[in-house]
């Protein structure tokens, strides 16, 4: 079992970075590939990015292509998303998660999920 908690969310201006820490606790942390997630209000969890457990393959939503990294630390049990550009549109609560399958773009796909973080971008 994977537990997992976010931080390094906040209230920034439009153009400004951000960088999302997720951290796991649990001995099986290598085994899974690792996603983040976005949700807001009245909408459904969007898929932002992930990455293979050994971090070795990547995949972005088109929203965030080009803007957004995703990257691990398997000795750490770390994940994160780097941030830049950001925009008003990428406003919403962001979540980290942890699958078995790569890639996996929908929510159902994911196992264990963190309690979230909030980013506001301002414009």
């Amino acid at each position: 079992q994977v537990q997992l908690v976010e931080s390094g969310g906040g209230l920034v201006q439009a153009g400004d970075s951000l960088r999302l820490s997720c951290a796991a606790t649990g001995d099986t942390f290598m085994r899974y590939a690792m996603g983040w997630f976005r949700q807001t209000p009245g909408k459904e969890r969007e898929f932002v990015a992930t990455i293979l457990s050994n971090g070795g393959g990547t995949q972005y939503a088109d929203s965030v292509k080009g803007r957004f990294t995703i990257s691990r630390d398997n000795i750490k049990k770390m994940v994160y998303v780097q941030m830049d550009s950001l925009k008003p549109a990428d406003t919403a609560v962001y979540y980290c998660a942890a699958t078995t399958i790569y890639p996996a773009t929908t929510s159902r796909q994911y196992i264990y999920w963190g309690q979230g973080t909030q980013v506001t971008v301002s414009s």
